[in-house]
């Protein structure tokens, strides 16, 4: 894909990472609805299906045996355990958008992102900064989806995902107020490749 991927896909590929509850999600989806080419990658996990959540919309959900058999076949992006649950990105889904010029968004943890890093070089990623870490865990409680050791995981997770962050990721926008953030990343995704 990176051989001369940037003539050959005309299509552009923004990585959108950041810990539990910074509001990734909220961020994508209003990309989505702001920008009329934008496509939002849905990952396939392992993890349980929580209630509320849609298959095929929230996640794609699979077996361990079902997401063994598409890591051997080489159909995703990227992969990750993550809190003992494997996620990936599928591969034709985001080729077949790219192909199509879209504006692809990997909503991915700083592991899978280095992996997409390494196959799509001119992929721009960006990084979201809650304020200040209370601001985090507050988050994170008020979601009232995860058990407290889930959100204790969590949390030392995130100072580790943070720090990588500042290492590889050339955006980073802190997500204090809402539509800033937003206005924030439509400018990044409206930058020159590179810039």
């Amino acid at each position: 894909m990176s051989n001369n991927s940037s003539q050959e896909i005309p299509g552009q590929l923004v990585i959108i990472s950041g810990p539990s509850g910074v509001g990734k999600s909220t961020i994508c989806n209003l990309l989505v609805e702001r920008l009329s080419n934008a496509y939002l990658s849905v990952s396939t996990t392992t993890r349980p299906q929580k209630a509320g959540e849609q298959d095929g919309v929230d996640y794609w959900f699979v077996s361990k045996e079902e997401f063994g058999k598409r890591l051997k076949a080489d159909s995703f992006l990227e992969y990750a355990e993550v809190f003992g649950h494997m996620y990936g990105t599928e591969k034709d889904k985001v080729l077949a958008a790219l192909e199509q010029g879209r504006i692809v968004l990997l909503e991915i943890d700083v592991q899978g992102a280095l992996q997409v890093v390494k196959l799509c070089p001119e992929a721009k990623l960006i990084f979201i900064l809650p304020p200040k870490q209370a601001d985090l865990q507050a988050r994170i409680n008020d979601r009232g989806r995860d058990a407290k050791e889930d959100i204790e995981t969590r949390l030392a997770g995130a100072g580790v995902e943070i720090a990588a962050a500042w290492q590889y990721y050339k955006y980073m926008v802190i997500n204090d107020d809402l539509e800033q953030a937003v206005n924030e990343v439509v400018d990044i995704i409206a930058k020159p490749v590179g810039e």
